[in-house]
């Protein structure tokens, strides 16, 4: 009796979804768990796994949408099996998937969008360097070792007389789908700034101690906890105490009440080649620098490789985005409904202040621009600027991260 492939619910309000490219072939045999397609939804990439042994009929084509539960492929278990195949297990020789272009390689480990990439552009894959986890070829590597497409000339309005005709140059237009994921961001953001009376207030924060903490304990502290110890570990221990303080601006509004959390989910965003995701760190107030720092990196990698599960990626409370990793000395943060406030971080610039110790004096000292967007109707402005000024306080004056003050 054939077996169905059925898109599985990648979670709650998810209805539809993206096939990606089918790395198996039609007819093809395939053991149980063999990885036969990626599906990606407005949230997470999900790998589709092969519900048992036999042949596989391929019903859908790669690319297209798909509802939540449509078949898009049957394996047949009655099928006999080839001796490649039979002789696999024996061997434990994993199959590969190929693709039926050039641009491909069976030996290369690649995601099923940088494939499809690679076959579009005529790019070898053997010769990218792959990025993700175990080198694994992302869809960014591809699109940056691409040549530019060859552009689509559109043909000039006749004009009268003068115009000289242009050297060089072109005017060429290119159109592509947004994915799912960049459709929900884009839906999000426009959501955030319909319904919220959104506020930003801004601050700058002296980075001169919380530099010199880390240059004198970043060797011992990675030696003895296997992760690095960077400056998000200091701005989520300064969040979570201002959180605590300042409660509301932990909080939703559902309806006409207001939800409080005894707890600190902090989301952090990430930034992929699929664009940005905001990955949960949970009990954000329970944990170590150790911890946190840890947990960062994790929902790192497995955002940039495409693998954050739904559930990884709601439920925040709080959001910080650090866009001085891509130079911006400044921005209002958009929030991330329905939390009520986001932080934003920024480059670290020196510049001329006066000396704190000796009044009067000018300095260079590493400054940092931050940024608190909130929503107005749940968090007051005094309330907002004294809770980012509490985070400038504990990132001055890292001992109160600490002793917890």
């Amino acid at each position: 009796m054939a077996i169905d492939v059925t898109i599985p619910s990648p979670g709650e309000s998810i209805n539809e979804v993206t096939l990606g490219s089918w790395l198996k072939r039609e007819g093809e045999w395939v053991d149980k768990d063999d990885l036969l397609v990626e599906i990606e939804s407005d949230k997470a990439t999900l790998e589709l796994l092969a519900p048992a042994a036999g042949a596989l009929k391929i019903g859908a084509k790669g690319g297209s949408t798909q509802k939540v539960g449509a078949i898009v492929g049957v394996i047949d278990p009655a099928a006999v099996r080839p001796a490649t195949a039979a002789a696999k297990p024996a061997t434990g020789a994993e199959a590969k998937p190929t693709m039926t272009t050039s641009a491909a390689s069976p030996d290369v480990r690649a995601t099923s969008m940088a494939k499809k990439i690679a076959a579009e552009k005529g790019v070898t894959l053997t010769e990218v360097s792959g990025s993700g986890p175990a080198g694994r070829v992302m869809k960014a590597d591809v699109l940056a070792a691409s040549d530019k497409s060859t552009p689509v000339s559109t043909p000039a309005a006749a004009a009268p007389h003068m115009m000289p005709e242009p050297r060089g140059g072109t005017r060429a237009v290119r159109r592509e789908t947004m994915t799912k994921l960049r459709q929900r961001i884009a839906a999000r953001l426009v959501e955030a700034q319909h319904t919220a009376a959104m506020l930003t207030t801004f601050n700058e924060v002296d980075m001169t101690e919380i530099m010199r903490l880390r240059a004198e304990h970043k060797d011992s502290f990675e030696k003895q906890h296997g992760v690095g110890l960077g400056f998000m570990g200091f701005f989520v221990k300064a969040a979570v105490s201002a959180l605590q303080k300042y409660p509301r601006v932990n909080a939703y509004i559902v309806g006409d009440e207001i939800e409080f959390h005894d707890y600190c989910d902090v989301a952090v965003a990430v930034g992929t080649d699929r664009g940005l995701v905001v990955p949960v760190v949970r009990n954000a107030e329970t944990l170590s620098f150790a911890g946190i720092e840890g947990g960062i990196k994790a929902l790192a990698l497995k955002a940039r490789d495409g693998k954050l599960t739904v559930d990884e990626m709601t439920g925040g409370t709080f959001t910080i985005s650090n866009g001085g990793v891509y130079g911006s000395l400044m921005s209002t943060p958009i929030l991330n409904p329905p939390q009520s406030g986001i932080l934003g971080m920024h480059a670290i610039k020196k510049r001329p202040i006066e000396d704190p110790k000796n009044p009067g004096q000018i300095v260079l000292r590493p400054m940092m621009y931050l940024a608190l967007s909130y929503d107005h109707r749940i968090v007051d402005g005094s309330e907002a600027v004294s809770f980012l000024v509490h985070i400038k306080d504990c990132i001055e004056k890292p001992e109160r991260l600490l002793l917890g003050v």
